[in-house]
């Protein structure tokens, strides 16, 4: 059973298919849509909706509606709380015309807390359920946000990655193994509900207020972790660039892949010369199998091939929305300043938030840390027993 509605008054995996290029959709599309955010409470979820509801003053919007398991602090929405992840989402979605869901983590700690096998399985639930009661209802498009993580980073990844390029990520146990079962449902839908449209939006590292990933606890390390004889380049994409890109994609009417990000990138030597952060270089094989035995036995709480993303290039190129006419409010100099503001008082290593205590006894370099990370908990173990 669906939640009545409470509108707010004014002043209170490498096997799926990627999607096709962005383009035009000419099919039916309401002048005005009524939209959906599916997943409005968190901290995306908050900048769409209200990135949505202003433009409803603009004319281009006809009404926004807010979904998810509890109601969040977006103003001036309908919000329709339940279950998103059921069949009985669809009660929920009626008389909507265009359907956002919002895939990407933006909450590490929360995700991680959760057993890996019910999380894939709830993410993949969801975006089914989701899928169905669009076309159910009648709308006209489905517009997702997932990362552009499943594009993969690897040290021979072209700089930038165009919209169309393969989906190519590991499929791992962590958060980027789940978005790649998510796009794989996303996939089918043109094939099983061909009435539906559907763009899926890929942005680079997400940045904003809330925001927690394994980007941005990749700096709350004491040192930058480089791997020899590789480039890293970075490239971020602010929550409200983000959320300026669904609204690009919900009003001209895009469908298919389009990536999300801040012009250009930075290069590692201009990462540290802006955080003041030092670098430590291991060799691949060191950084790769430290995280994946400390992993293994429960230390470290992201997949090793999570530690592609922090050292390798996934910098992507946001050509069609660009083409649409969007373009980003934010740099990456100052969504990295962002980012450091975010994390300062925070200690973490690969992903594994760290008190000051240990904090300090990696303070020798990430090397050290990660290897010195199975060392703490073993003598922690024994204080206990």
């Amino acid at each position: 059973m669906s939640s009545p509605e409470s509108p707010t008054s004014p002043g209170s995996s490498p096997t799926a298919k990627s999607p096709a290029p962005a383009r035009r959709r000419i099919g039916r599309r309401p002048k005005r849509p009524t939209v959906a955010v599916v997943g409005a409470a968190d901290a995306l979820g908050t900048v769409v909706t209200e990135r949505l509801v202003a433009q409803v003053a603009e004319g281009t919007v006809a009404k926004v509606i807010a979904l998810d398991a509890e109601r969040g602090t977006a103003q001036h929405a309908t919000w329709r709380v339940g279950p998103v992840d059921s069949p009985d989402v669809a009660e929920r979605l009626r008389g909507v015309d265009v359907v956002v869901l919002l895939a990407a983590p933006t909450d590490l700690a929360t995700a991680l807390g959760v057993p890996a096998d019910r999380r894939r399985e709830q993410a993949v639930r969801r975006a089914q359920a989701v899928a169905t009661a669009t076309a159910a209802v009648g709308a006209s498009r489905l517009v997702a946000v997932t990362s552009a993580m499943v594009l993969g980073a690897t040290a021979d990844n072209p700089v930038p990655l165009p919209d169309d390029a393969p989906v190519a990520a590991v499929p791992d146990s962590g958060t980027v193994g789940d978005l790649l079962e998510v796009e794989q449902v996303l996939a089918r839908v043109t094939r099983t509900h061909p009435g539906v449209g559907t763009t899926v939006l890929r942005p680079a590292a997400l940045v904003g207020p809330g925001v927690d990933t394994i980007v941005s606890r990749h700096f709350e390390a004491p040192r930058l972790l480089v791997l020899r004889e590789s480039t890293t380049v970075w490239q971020f994409c602010h929550l409200a660039d983000l959320a300026d890109a669904v609204v690009t994609a919900v009003v001209a009417g895009l469908d298919g892949a389009l990536t999300v990000g801040c012009e250009g990138w930075l290069a590692q030597d201009d990462v540290e010369r802006l955080s003041g952060m030092r670098r430590v270089e291991l060799p691949a094989s060191l950084a790769f199998g430290t995280a994946e035995r400390l992993h293994r036995v429960g230390v470290l709480p992201a997949p090793a091939s999570d530690l592609a993303f922090v050292v390798h290039p996934w910098a992507v190129a946001s050509s069609g929305l660009r083409a649409a006419g969007w373009e980003p409010m934010y740099d990456n100099e100052t969504c990295l300043g962002e980012l450091l503001e975010q994390v300062r008082g925070h200690h973490a290593v690969a992903a594994r938030r760290l008190d000051r205590k240990d904090a300090a006894l990696g303070a020798a370099g990430a090397a050290v840390a990660l290897v010195g990370t199975a060392a703490i908990v073993r003598r922690r173990r024994g204080r206990r027993s």
